[in-house]
Order: C-alpha cells, then sequence, then structure tokens
C-alpha cells in the first residue's frame, strides 16, 4: 500500500479529482495549503501597491491506495495538473504499514 500526497494549483482540483477517479481511487482527502518552492512567491499589485506574496495558495490531496493503482494514479495527476511554468506543484508517494478502517477496525487492503 502507498500513500500519495499531489500538491496543485486550486483551479486544478477538479480536474485532478476526476482524472483519479476514473482510474480507480475511491477516496481523497483534501486540504487547502499554502507553501513556496523555487519560485519564492510572487508579486502583486492591489490599490496601486506592488507587495510580495512569500506563500502561494495550493491544494493538497492525499490518497491510499494499493500498489497496483501507484502508477495509474501518478500519471494522472501529472497529466492533469501539469502546465509546464513554475509552481505546479509536486507528487509524493510513501509506504504505508498499515491502514485501520475505524468502523470496523479491518486492516490493510480491506480498510482501504
Amino acid at each position: 500500500m502507498k500513500k500519495i500526497e499531489a500538491i496543485v494549483r486550486p483551479h486544478l482540483l477538479e480536474a485532478v479529482k476526476n482524472a483519479l477517479q476514473e482510474v480507480g481511487v475511491v477516496g481523497m482527502t483534501i486540504s487547502e495549503v499554502k507553501g513556496f518552492g523555487r519560485q519564492k512567491g510572487h508579486t502583486e499589485t492591489y490599490r496601486g501597491s506592488e507587495y510580495k506574496v512569500e506563500l502561494v495558495p495550493k491544494v493538497k490531496i492525499e490518497v491510499a491506495l494499493p500498489d497496483q493503482l501507484v502508477e495509474l494514479a501518478v500519471d494522472a495527476v501529472l497529466k492533469t495538473a501539469k502546465t509546464g511554468k513554475f509552481g505546479d506543484g509536486k507528487v509524493f508517494v510513501a509506504s504505508l504499514v498499515d491502514v485501520v478502517r475505524i468502523r470496523t477496525g479491518e486492516h490493510g487492503e480491506q480498510a482501504l
């Protein structure tokens, strides 16, 4: 089992969510987050004053998957979230030792 965390642009959330559902992802957690990468934020103008935005708003999508769906899910995120510009985001893949469904007490892939 693996956990995928994808940090993407907020306006691409629906497209990424739909692409993940099409490859068989049945559940996900979505959070609004802020951060910066190599671009170190950007500047904006508000009422004639320029100011620096250091923490850029992003969306984090977290999914837990059986191993056979990992490559399909990563490819789905890459295809839908890529704009080719700085700030497209990242995809992290980590191994899960165990998953437990609270309601039933099921462990492992049965809990997904």
